[in-house]
């Protein structure tokens, strides 16, 4: 209900992550730098995917490359929409932290979907103040998908800021997930960062 399902399995598929409506990037970066954090982030998840170790281990392993190579605190900003003004500190302060571990939960949840998934790289495009990679991803019995993944710089540093599955925005599908459960429930961030935490098993 909070994080779909597509959202989580192809967004940790490809790079192995999150989400547009992007901000001007501070600084700049290449193509090429792009494509070529994209590949190393996208060959470590595949690696944690398809190697060795006990579930538990993999898991903790995709988190640590999902909080390193993910702008999750601007896409958490950005999928909670206008309601970033109206909530309160303490509120804000508690989404934040929740997003970060329903995210990581969820996607490493999923981690027995990723078995044998493989990427290749395409082009790359001009994303407002962005760049986007074009990717293929292909997963065991399933159908290749193209995936777009939308890599601006946070603090001098390249992080994932938008997945684009199948040519939509995962990032504002998410927004319009949470934008539709607010609206059910009287436009109350409390009653969502309740659901997160129910999600989160706490």
């Amino acid at each position: 209900m909070i994080l779909r399902r597509r959202f989580i399995v192809l967004a940790a598929a490809g790079l192995g992550s999150a989400w547009l409506g992007l901000p001007a990037a501070a600084g700049a970066q290449t193509a090429d730098q792009a494509i070529s954090f994209i590949r190393q982030t996208g060959n470590q998840l595949v690696a944690v995917a398809n190697g060795p170790g006990s579930v538990e281990q993999r898991q903790e392993q995709l988190a640590a490359i999902i909080e390193r190579a993910v702008d999750v605190d601007g896409i958490a900003r950005f999928c909670l929409g206008r309601f970033v003004r109206v909530a309160t500190p303490q509120q804000l302060q508690a989404y934040m932290q929740l997003f970060h571990h329903v995210l990581a939960i969820s996607i490493a949840g999923h981690l027995g979907e990723y078995r044998g998934v493989g990427f290749t790289l395409g082009r790359t495009l001009p994303a407002e103040g962005s760049i986007a990679v074009d990717s293929t991803v292909t997963r065991p019995n399933n159908a290749p998908a193209d995936v777009q993944w939308v890599v601006g710089l946070v603090d001098g540093q390249p992080k994932i800021q938008d997945v684009i599955a199948e040519g939509t925005s995962l990032r504002l599908t998410q927004r319009a997930d949470y934008a539709s459960y607010m609206s059910r429930n009287g436009y109350n961030v409390a009653a969502l960062i309740a659901a997160m935490r129910r999600q989160a098993g706490g």
